[in-house]
Protein backbone atom coordinates (compact mmCIF):
# COMPACT_ATOMS: atom_id res chain seq x y z
CA UNK A 1 0.00 0.00 0.00
CA UNK A 2 1.42 3.68 -0.73
CA UNK A 3 -0.38 5.74 1.27
CA UNK A 4 -0.15 9.99 -0.39
CA UNK A 5 -0.34 13.16 0.55
CA UNK A 6 -4.14 13.24 -0.20
CA UNK A 7 -4.93 10.26 2.25
CA UNK A 8 -2.38 11.79 5.45
CA UNK A 9 -4.04 15.28 4.68
CA UNK A 10 -7.11 13.85 4.39
CA UNK A 11 -7.45 12.28 7.54
CA UNK A 12 -5.52 15.45 9.10
CA UNK A 13 -8.14 17.61 8.06
CA UNK A 14 -11.17 15.26 9.14
CA UNK A 15 -9.31 14.41 12.60
CA UNK A 16 -9.54 18.86 12.62
CA UNK A 17 -12.79 19.09 11.59
CA UNK A 18 -13.71 16.29 14.38
CA UNK A 19 -11.98 18.05 16.95
CA UNK A 20 -14.24 20.98 16.58
CA UNK A 21 -17.17 22.84 18.91
CA UNK A 22 -19.97 20.16 17.87
CA UNK A 23 -21.88 20.47 15.05
CA UNK A 24 -20.76 24.29 13.80
CA UNK A 25 -19.11 24.02 10.80
CA UNK A 26 -15.86 24.57 10.33
CA UNK A 27 -14.47 26.68 7.46
CA UNK A 28 -11.66 25.16 4.97
CA UNK A 29 -9.52 28.27 5.60
CA UNK A 30 -9.56 27.68 9.52
CA UNK A 31 -8.50 23.83 8.80
CA UNK A 32 -6.00 24.45 6.50
CA UNK A 33 -4.25 27.71 9.07
CA UNK A 34 -3.91 25.02 11.94
CA UNK A 35 -2.83 22.39 9.88
CA UNK A 36 -0.64 24.12 7.41
CA UNK A 37 -2.11 22.76 4.38
CA UNK A 38 -3.11 24.60 1.14
CA UNK A 39 -6.69 25.89 0.97
CA UNK A 40 -6.83 24.84 -2.24
CA UNK A 41 -5.49 21.51 -1.80
CA UNK A 42 -8.36 21.03 0.69
CA UNK A 43 -10.47 22.33 -1.53
CA UNK A 44 -10.34 19.05 -3.85
CA UNK A 45 -10.31 16.95 -1.09
CA UNK A 46 -13.28 18.25 0.71
CA UNK A 47 -15.00 17.37 -2.75
CA UNK A 48 -14.00 13.95 -3.05
CA UNK A 49 -15.23 13.87 0.89
CA UNK A 50 -18.35 15.40 -0.01
CA UNK A 51 -19.61 12.69 -2.45
CA UNK A 52 -18.40 9.70 -0.91
CA UNK A 53 -21.12 11.11 1.83
CA UNK A 54 -18.06 11.51 4.66
CA UNK A 55 -19.08 15.70 4.97
CA UNK A 56 -21.74 17.79 4.28
CA UNK A 57 -21.02 21.30 3.13
CA UNK A 58 -22.88 24.31 4.61
CA UNK A 59 -23.21 27.42 2.34
CA UNK A 60 -23.41 31.36 3.91
CA UNK A 61 -22.01 33.41 6.17
CA UNK A 62 -20.60 31.05 9.09
CA UNK A 63 -20.61 27.90 6.61
CA UNK A 64 -18.19 25.21 5.86
CA UNK A 65 -18.18 21.77 6.55
CA UNK A 66 -18.63 19.01 9.41
CA UNK A 67 -18.83 15.39 9.52
CA UNK A 68 -22.03 14.00 7.60
CA UNK A 69 -21.96 10.97 10.25
CA UNK A 70 -20.38 10.33 13.55
CA UNK A 71 -16.27 10.54 13.73
CA UNK A 72 -16.69 7.07 15.30
CA UNK A 73 -18.89 5.94 12.05
CA UNK A 74 -16.16 6.66 9.49
CA UNK A 75 -13.25 4.53 9.54
CA UNK A 76 -9.75 5.68 8.15
CA UNK A 77 -10.08 3.09 5.23
CA UNK A 78 -13.18 4.51 4.16
CA UNK A 79 -11.41 8.37 4.22
CA UNK A 80 -8.32 6.96 1.61
CA UNK A 81 -10.70 5.13 -0.96
CA UNK A 82 -12.65 8.61 -0.62
CA UNK A 83 -9.43 10.02 -2.14
CA UNK A 84 -9.57 7.46 -4.48
CA UNK A 85 -5.63 6.01 -2.89
CA UNK A 86 -5.17 2.32 -3.60
CA UNK A 87 -5.42 0.20 -0.52
CA UNK A 88 -4.77 -2.81 -1.95
CA UNK A 89 -2.34 -2.79 -4.67
CA UNK A 90 -1.78 -5.94 -6.83
CA UNK A 91 0.85 -6.62 -9.07
CA UNK A 92 0.50 -8.82 -12.38
CA UNK A 93 4.07 -10.45 -12.13
CA UNK A 94 3.42 -12.76 -14.67
CA UNK A 95 3.33 -10.20 -17.13
CA UNK A 96 6.00 -7.96 -16.26
CA UNK A 97 8.36 -11.27 -15.20
CA UNK A 98 9.01 -14.31 -17.34
CA UNK A 99 7.58 -17.59 -15.52
CA UNK A 100 9.47 -21.41 -16.00
CA UNK A 101 7.01 -24.09 -16.73
CA UNK A 102 6.22 -25.54 -13.50
CA UNK A 103 7.39 -22.15 -11.37
CA UNK A 104 5.39 -21.82 -8.33
CA UNK A 105 7.54 -19.08 -6.53
CA UNK A 106 5.85 -16.00 -8.47
CA UNK A 107 2.13 -16.90 -7.57
CA UNK A 108 3.36 -17.83 -3.82
CA UNK A 109 4.89 -14.17 -3.67
CA UNK A 110 2.07 -12.51 -4.91
CA UNK A 111 -0.19 -14.23 -2.45
CA UNK A 112 1.96 -12.93 0.45
CA UNK A 113 1.77 -9.00 -0.87
CA UNK A 114 -2.25 -9.58 -1.44
CA UNK A 115 -2.16 -10.71 2.17
CA UNK A 116 -0.29 -8.09 3.10
CA UNK A 117 -2.48 -5.33 1.69
CA UNK A 118 -5.24 -7.54 3.36
CA UNK A 119 -4.06 -6.87 6.43
CA UNK A 120 -3.32 -3.33 6.29
CA UNK A 121 -7.01 -2.34 4.88
CA UNK A 122 -8.47 -4.24 7.47
CA UNK A 123 -6.08 -2.58 10.06
CA UNK A 124 -7.32 0.85 9.15
CA UNK A 125 -10.99 -0.31 8.35
CA UNK A 126 -10.95 -1.10 12.02
CA UNK A 127 -10.06 2.54 12.77
CA UNK A 128 -11.95 5.03 13.08
CA UNK A 129 -11.20 9.08 12.94
CA UNK A 130 -12.82 9.43 16.45
CA UNK A 131 -10.40 6.84 17.10
CA UNK A 132 -7.34 8.77 16.04
CA UNK A 133 -9.10 12.30 17.47
CA UNK A 134 -8.94 10.62 20.74
CA UNK A 135 -5.63 8.88 20.96
CA UNK A 136 -6.88 5.30 20.80
CA UNK A 137 -4.48 3.08 18.44
CA UNK A 138 -2.96 0.47 18.71
CA UNK A 139 0.17 -0.25 20.09
CA UNK A 140 2.70 -1.51 17.78
CA UNK A 141 3.62 -5.17 17.93
CA UNK A 142 6.99 -7.21 17.68
CA UNK A 143 6.68 -10.77 16.62
CA UNK A 144 3.59 -13.05 17.28
CA UNK A 145 4.17 -13.01 20.92
CA UNK A 146 4.66 -9.48 21.38
CA UNK A 147 7.96 -9.75 23.11
CA UNK A 148 11.29 -7.60 22.28
CA UNK A 149 9.07 -4.44 22.39
CA UNK A 150 10.93 -1.95 24.83
CA UNK A 151 8.33 0.35 26.01
CA UNK A 152 10.29 3.46 25.97
CA UNK A 153 10.83 3.00 22.04
CA UNK A 154 7.14 2.66 21.22
CA UNK A 155 5.52 6.39 20.65
CA UNK A 156 3.04 7.67 18.40
CA UNK A 157 4.98 10.79 18.34
CA UNK A 158 1.98 12.91 18.94
CA UNK A 159 3.32 15.49 21.15
CA UNK A 160 7.19 15.63 19.62
CA UNK A 161 6.21 15.61 16.18
CA UNK A 162 8.13 12.71 14.98
CA UNK A 163 6.81 8.83 15.68
CA UNK A 164 9.25 6.75 17.08
CA UNK A 165 8.97 2.98 16.30
CA UNK A 166 9.50 -0.47 18.49
CA UNK A 167 12.98 -1.42 18.04
CA UNK A 168 12.84 -5.29 16.73
CA UNK A 169 16.57 -6.85 17.21
CA UNK A 170 18.09 -8.20 14.34
CA UNK A 171 20.05 -11.26 14.35
CA UNK A 172 23.59 -9.97 12.72
CA UNK A 173 24.48 -11.18 9.16
CA UNK A 174 26.59 -14.17 10.18
CA UNK A 175 23.87 -15.53 12.20
CA UNK A 176 21.96 -15.93 8.99
CA UNK A 177 24.81 -17.22 6.63
CA UNK A 178 24.35 -21.06 6.07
Amino acid sequence: MRLTTKGRYAVIALVDLASGTGKSPVSLASIAERQKISGAYLEQLFLRLRKCGIVRGMRGPGGGYVLARSASAISIAEVIRAVDEPLISHLDLSAALPVPDGNATLPRVQALWTGLGLHIHNFLDSISIEDVRLGRLPKPFAGKDGEGIDEKAVSCGLQEGEAVYAKLPCAPFSDCDA
